[in-house]
């Protein structure tokens, strides 16, 4: 899951999976993440990323439905994630208008490079959720995604947000904590095979390919996931 904060719409457009936005067609500058689709668009100067920002600002629509952007010296990051009271996922909307910042950033002669786009989540293991997520909330200063208090997102969209994953028993001799570091499909085995040679180990690869359960050398563990074999993809 990434960072990003809720962009609500008003008029619930069709709803698609991962997949059918992954395999569409026109959508090549994009990869599905964690939560909605990203890119990453080489402008080379903060100028030339301004002008595509404000390229994309220009499109119809955004009122209802609007990008995440963040403009950085080297380049654009863009995400697109539908939310609604009900729904976390894509839609129609998104993959019309992936299609139509591609179009623009084309048209201004910066290329895309989706490898480079990740999304990281800090998940805590806890056996009594509600017990512990009001400590988290307040000691980082988020905010629950939802109703569902599952989720804390930090509400100017700065930090990885925090998911807290329901423990059945206790487990005081393993990690509570660890990283999810969510990366384009394509690039996942070799991200996994550079954090081996780096000196880490493959926990399990059971998974694979929705995440790889890896650990340091010390048995801090991190997941390395993709939106690949989801149920909902």
């Amino acid at each position: 899951m990434c960072n990003t904060l809720p962009c609500y719409v008003t008029g619930m457009t069709e709803r698609i999976t991962m997949r059918q936005f992954q395999e569409a067609a026109g959508v090549e500058d994009w990869r599905v993440l964690g939560e909605g689709a990203c890119t990453y668009f080489l402008t080379g100067s903060l100028a030339a990323g301004a002008r595509l920002v404000h390229a994309i600002s220009e499109l119809a629509g955004l009122d209802d439905h609007h990008p995440d952007v963040d403009l950085r010296y080297e380049g654009v990051t863009v995400w697109l994630i539908t939310m609604t009271p009900d729904y976390f996922g894509l839609s129609e909307r998104d993959l019309e208008l992936a299609r139509q910042i591609s179009a623009v950033a084309r048209e201004l002669g910066f290329p895309a490079d989706p490898s480079a786009v990740q999304t990281v989540q800090v998940t805590i293991d806890a056996l009594v959720g509600v017990q512990v997520i009001p400590f988290w909330r307040a000691v980082l200063g988020y905010r629950d995604r939802d109703q569902g208090g599952e989720d804390l997102i930090d509400p100017h969209g700065r930090g990885a947000p925090i998911w807290f994953q329901k423990m059945d028993a206790p487990r005081p001799q393993g990690n509570r904590i660890h990283i999810d570091v969510w990366v384009p499909h394509d690039q996942a085995e070799a991200r996994v095979a550079a954090a081996i040679a780096a000196g880490g180990r493959l926990v399990t690869d059971k998974y694979a390919p929705t995440w790889w359960t890896l650990a340091d050398a010390e048995g801090n563990e991190a997941d390395v996931c993709t939106w690949q074999a989801q149920a909902a993809s």
